[in-house]
């Protein structure tokens, strides 16, 4: 313990140095929270690793903030899923919820061919796109081995388009005659992160004088598509496992595979916190109910403050100018598949009589 307070210490304040204002801007101001307090982060650390000459004393804080901080924010984010809730009211959205992520991940293996970019972003950006934002992108980048650099560029991509879908959409459901349930199941599943969605449905709660009914339909939808994460992740898990074993047995069938090293842990952590909330709040009542729901409430607070420190930390670690000087493909891939998102989320919606 002592030794790894001795390797760790000074890189875990400078990102918690960084992450708390961050944080604590978009509590005060809280029209930055179209931008989100983890790409503040992101942008903060790239700006103060410019000012560091000597990266060695902070090297170890830094990784382990940027990877086991991170996973333990994505079990954490499970105590904020009552899978109860998402199975009672986000029933409903499963065939928008399906085509949208089944659109993005097309489209990403397409242009991942295409452009010839680099597998790791056109993954994070094709399943940041689908699922949820910043939050997909940190479940899966453990599990596909990225590297910050490449977890930045993702969470970049999708933070811009997450902003424009705040910003358009709710005068867009306007002009295309949307009803408040259609474009709560629009804004949950066709922008991509938690904080953009609920600008957008908030905006449209404002608007059209609905009283918050847009947005908690908005947030149980986005809840639902966060799921999606479980056997995404899992997949993939599998996927480069078999990779791994081939590349180390030299057998091109897979030999070598293992399920206990493929399986992403923290992912069945996040579940069974889920499975904890849902029945917790579904047996306790009075005073042990509200106690439980503060806690859970609490601890999903945790979970999005770790995530700011772990993007500061993947800030830190990521070289501003190479970010930018690669940036156009993934920003065209991530143009594609939010335009092509919004646009199978308002065909099906159409489709099956929910716009």
């Amino acid at each position: 313990m002592k030794k790894f307070i001795t390797d760790n210490y000074k890189g875990i304040l400078l990102c918690l140095a960084i992450a708390v204002p961050s944080y604590v801007i978009v509590k005060l101001a809280p029209v930055l929270a179209v931008i989100g307090a983890p790409v503040i982060a992101i942008i903060a650390g790239m700006i103060v690793t410019r000012f560091i000459t000597n990266k060695e004393p902070f090297k170890g804080g830094i990784g382990f903030t940027s990877k086991k901080i991170l996973q333990t924010a994505v079990v954490l984010l499970g105590f904020g899923l009552n899978l109860a809730t998402v199975a009672r009211v986000g029933a409903d959205s499963i065939p928008v919820i399906l085509s949208t992520i089944a659109t993005s991940l097309i489209v990403a293996f397409a242009l991942w061919k295409i452009l010839s970019l680099e597998k790791n972003p056109a993954i994070l950006i094709g399943v940041g796109s689908s699922i949820c934002g910043g939050s997909a992108i940190a479940a899966t980048a453990p599990v596909i081995g990225a590297g910050d650099e490449e977890i930045a560029q993702s969470i970049s991509v999708v933070f811009l388009f997450n902003v424009l879908a705040a910003l358009i959409f709710p005068s867009l459901g306007g002009m295309l005659g949307m009803s408040d349930a259609g474009f709560g199941l629009f804004a949950g599943t066709a922008v991509n992160d938690t904080s953009s969605v609920t600008a957008a449905a908030a905006t449209w709660d404002v608007m059209h004088n609905t009283g918050g009914a847009v947005l908690e339909y908005a947030t149980i939808v986005k809840l639902t598509r966060t799921l999606a994460i479980i056997p995404i992740t899992l997949v993939l898990a599998v996927y480069q496992a078999k990779r791994r074993g081939a590349a180390e047995t030299g057998a091109a069938s897979g030999d070598g595979f293992s399920f206990k090293r493929a399986f992403p842990m923290f992912i069945l952590y996040f579940l069974l916190a889920s499975v904890v909330t849902t029945i917790l709040t579904g047996v306790l009542t009075g005073g042990a109910l509200a106690f439980a729901e503060g806690a859970f409430a609490f601890l999903k607070e945790v979970s999005k403050f770790m995530i700011v420190m772990a993007m500061s930390a993947i800030g830190l670690n990521t070289d501003v100018v190479k970010l930018i000087r690669t940036g156009a493909k993934p920003i065209l891939l991530g143009f594609t598949c939010w335009v092509c998102i919004s646009v199978v989320s308002i065909l099906v919606q159409g489709a099956i009589g929910m716009l």
